[in-house]
């Protein structure tokens, strides 16, 4: 190869040095302002007092009902509730709509994901049902539920339980449960409305899915419906009433992943994941008339889940824990 000429050459060396001895000072500058840091880092500390952990403890009991004179175990989860269900009583309806409208989407996201998988996969269904109802209730609503209770909402079938409790304590008038349950259903009717026009409109390939949930939702008899209504919400119900004295996120999913999924294994019936599912069954072309969606289903399994959160959660543990 041809050399370089002596005038390239030579700044080429000038820039070559330069660069080093920039390259130096930096290096030298760097390890003097970590020499505190490192120091610091590596400095004894002190051992925490182990004799510390029981008023850490009462602490976190304290945390849990707000108050000094909190109760620990189950007694402490229900008096939880009832300060969450007296709260949400008396929370105005500007903030319930939008809340409710959210809760609703949410819960109808996470039953497009139980039909997109669980509900797309017939030939699993006909060969082993049981894993196909297993996988039905592990992808879906304990992921919608969690997006509830994690970043705040309002859904009629938690409410059901805890604005009950918060009722029956003493904590909440009769009107603004009523005001509560009546605002948030509604809430929780357009937010699910509006998720199955939109998975319905985005054509994400689970029509057939789709149809086949919808059309057996409203192919039982009024009795067996609110039956199934009654049982899922008594399970949705504890994952609420177990939540909600939990603290962080890991903890709330704990606790709302194997009732969520069981009741939906089951094939039992929320209310509020049925204004999506029959809806969405509706728009991609179920033979169903929004009549039979009401008299079908919506009635008997709302009917049967204020019964489930109302009588076997809100009640039983009032008649247990109230004082």
């Amino acid at each position: 190869p041809r050399p370089l000429p002596a005038p390239v050459f030579h700044l080429l060396s000038t820039l070559y040095k330069l660069h080093i001895n920039t390259m130096k000072a930096a290096v030298l500058a760097l390890a003097l302002s970590l020499t505190p840091v490192a120091a610091e880092a590596w400095a004894p500390r002190p051992m925490p007092s182990l004799h510390k952990s029981a008023p850490m403890r009462a602490e976190a009991a304290v945390a849990v009902t707000g108050g000094s004179d909190a109760r620990a175990g189950p007694a402490g989860v229900y008096d939880a509730a009832v300060t969450l269900g007296a709260g949400k009583a008396a929370t105005p309806i500007s903030k319930l709509i939008p809340l409710s409208f959210l809760s609703g989407a949410h819960i109808a996201l996470g039953a497009m994901l139980a039909v997109s998988v669980g509900g797309s996969v017939p030939g699993i269904k006909a060969a082993n049902p049981g894993v196909q109802r297993a996988l039905l209730g592990v992808m879906g609503l304990p992921m919608g539920l969690l997006m509830v209770l994690g970043a705040g909402g309002e859904l009629v079938t938690g409410n059901m339980a805890v604005c009950t409790a918060a009722y029956k304590a003493g904590k909440a008038s009769l009107s603004d449960l009523c005001r509560n349950l009546g605002t948030v259903y509604l809430g929780n009717f357009v937010g699910s409305l509006a998720v199955a026009a939109l998975g319905a409109w985005a054509s994400t390939g689970v029509t057939g899915g789709a149809i086949a949930v919808a059309t057996g939702k409203v192919s039982g008899t009024f009795g067996a419906a609110f039956a199934r209504g009654v049982l899922c919400n008594w399970l949705v119900c504890m994952a609420v009433w177990m939540a909600t004295s939990q603290k962080d996120l890991i903890s709330k999913a704990a606790a709302v992943f194997f009732p969520i999924s069981g009741f939906v294994a089951m094939g039992l019936d929320h209310s509020v994941a049925n204004m999506f599912l029959i809806p969405f069954g509706i728009f991609c072309g179920a033979e169903i008339t929004w009549a039979d969606m009401v008299m079908k289903n919506l009635v008997p399994v709302t009917l049967g889940n204020l019964v489930g959160g109302a009588v076997f959660v809100a009640a039983a543990y009032h008649s247990a824990y109230g004082k």
